[in-house]
């Protein structure tokens, strides 16, 4: 089992790898979604964690959607980060349509320079997940899928995540479950799922609150309760 946490900044990253967070989703914006950080932040969270680092590559919250200067600006970002000494990036584009906006990818990803990929929840406003799902196995960086199986919290979707698991086994591109994860319950969602990563945000925080510290006791009986699992 690995457990991913949303870092916003240093203190964060410093506290997740201290009380057993096994990978980082470095982000900015936390109340909308997550935006790209500062590439400073992003350089200094790199030379000081020694757990993997995944910054969000995302302009803009408006929606998933992306003009030409979207590209170029994310283009621009990938780049920065490759040099930063980060291990990974997490983004997502889709079409007007619903499906996984491929031209985006193949723009995108080659710059990526050895990266780990994972497609943010911008999977979550497809039409077809399955369908979605099997067009990101066709590109080698990606590595994972940041879901929580629909639109609604994954506590709510498990027949779904259930599926698309069992999709993903033998295949490249992991499942990673997000939104709406508490340490409450989390055990059986793993075994009801099947699902071998999981990604926490704000209920990690004092408070639950996503603009407050991460809480390093509940961190570490979550990471402590995860691990037990693997």
């Amino acid at each position: 089992m690995r457990l991913e946490v949303i870092a916003t900044c240093m203190d964060d990253a410093l506290t997740s790898e201290a009380n057993g967070a096994d990978r980082l989703e470095l982000i900015t914006a936390i109340t909308e979604g997550g935006l790209t950080p500062g590439i400073g932040l992003v350089q200094q969270v790199a030379k000081s964690v020694n757990i993997p680092a995944f910054v969000m590559v995302r302009p803009h919250s408006r929606s998933f959607c992306y003009s030409k200067y979207d590209i170029l600006t994310m283009a621009a970002e990938i780049k920065q980060i490759a040099a930063s000494g980060a291990a990974g990036i997490v983004l997502g584009a889709l079409t007007p349509e619903g499906t996984i906006d491929e031209r985006a990818l193949e723009t995108l990803l080659p710059l990526t320079e050895g990266l780990q990929v994972t497609f943010h929840r911008a999977f979550d406003e497809l039409k077809d997940q399955i369908e979605g799902y099997r067009t990101l196995c066709k590109y080698p960086q990606i590595t994972r899928v940041l879901t929580s199986a629909g639109p609604g919290p994954a506590p709510e979707a498990i027949p779904a995540m259930r599926k698309l698991v069992e999709e993903s086994r033998g295949k490249t591109v992991s499942i990673l479950a997000g939104s709406g994860l508490k340490p409450e319950g989390i055990t059986s969602f793993i075994h009801q799922t099947g699902v071998t990563e999981v990604h926490f945000g704000s209920a990690v925080r004092y408070d639950k609150d996503a603009l407050s510290p991460i809480d390093p006791a509940a961190l570490r009986a979550l990471a402590e309760s995860i691990h037990s699992n693997g």
